[in-house]
């Protein structure tokens, strides 16, 4: 399965015998077979019909359009799933907060493990900077020890924002000089590793919500992050746990020199990068989709296992409460 990135001003798309062909000034300039896809990113000037986003839908492809320069994602859905109890458990327990809180823990558990795992690898193949990674391992682990002691999910985000001040501070050492990363900012990012990370995250984050809206969840109400209009807030509860793999693919793009300084420009709207950079990007980012994709698959089956353990439960509940119902009413005859 794979993502199909269309970047390119002027490019009409058209549905043709279960393949996308593209077209430009009225030329046949390509096709691609839809069968594989599972997600279609759209960026720049695209043109196509209602037709091929219908047959995207019944195909299950969803649809990411990236508008402007900074590239706000907007989500064309494919069908949903079709079991509607599930959506209806989640927005039930989206109001319990000892459910959320459990929730919350497990994922910010498995985000600061993953960080830990991955700054002991790097640790272990960057000894310029042992003792500085060394520092953050410590620091990480001691929060990782304090997850347990949040008593609401407003603490836990003490410890999990105490516990990011640390991690970003040995990303910077690991992350070239050249590219002024001196830890995270955001909306715009300003420099060019931020940059990266926001996009990484952008697309991430997107996946997620359409991969949520298709095993039967609604992406906007989530249990770390709460309701917010236009929120997709289970999206980001499960991006969570998968930023750390979203950081390493940032790095390696970097480290690997398929971008660097110059596919970056900085302007007052902040720092972006390039159409070149953005080719190099799409293609990079194609080729790593599947690793990322069995991380949100991973979460997605871990979430659903959680809901369907309320869901056995109480049909286990209501099946017991109908055994002593019949044998109330026997009894009495």
């Amino acid at each position: 399965m794979t993502s199909l990135f269309v970047d390119r001003r002027g490019v009409a798309l058209e549905l043709e015998a279960g393949a996308i062909v593209f077209r430009e000034n009225g030329e046949r300039i390509g096709t691609v077979p839809i069968a594989p896809l599972t997600r279609v990113f759209l960026r720049g000037d695209v043109n196509l019909p209602a037709a091929l986003l219908g047959k995207l839908g019944e195909q299950g492809v969803g649809v990411v359009i990236l508008s402007g320069r900074i590239g706000r994602p907007s989500l064309l859905l494919a069908r949903p799933h079709n079991d509607a109890a599930r959506r209806v458990v989640q927005i039930r327990l989206s109001f319990d907060k000892p459910f959320c809180l459990q929730i919350s823990k497990k994922l910010i558990e498995r985000k600061l493990a993953r960080q830990i795992e991955w700054f002991t690898e790097l640790r272990e193949s960057n000894m310029q900077v042992c003792y500085e990674l060394s520092h953050v391992l410590r620091g990480l682990e001691e929060h990782r020890t304090r997850i347990d002691q949040a008593s609401n999910t407003a603490s836990l985000r003490g410890v999990e924002g105490s516990a990011a001040a640390r991690y970003f501070s040995g990303l910077q050492a690991v992350v070239p000089d050249s590219l002024h990363f001196t830890g995270r900012n955001r909306r715009p990012p300003r420099d060019p590793f931020n940059a990266l990370l926001s996009l990484t995250y952008t697309l991430l984050h997107s996946e997620i919500a359409i991969a949520l809206h298709g095993a039967g969840f609604d992406p906007y109400v989530g249990f770390y992050h709460h309701l917010a209009f236009g929120r997709e807030s289970l999206a980001s509860d499960l991006l969570e746990p998968l930023r750390p793999l979203a950081d390493q693919f940032a790095l390696t793009l970097i480290r690997k020199k398929v971008l660097e300084k110059d596919h970056f420009s900085t302007t007052e709207a902040g720092c972006l990068l390039g159409k070149a950079g953005r080719t190099r990007y799409y293609t990079a980012y194609g080729e790593h989709s599947e690793t990322l994709r069995k991380g949100i698959n991973q979460e997605i089956e871990w979430l659903t296992a959680q809901i369907n353990e309320i869901l056995d439960t109480e049909d286990e509940d209501e099946q017991s409460d109908n055994g002593f119902e019949d044998f109330d009413t026997v009894g009495h005859e």
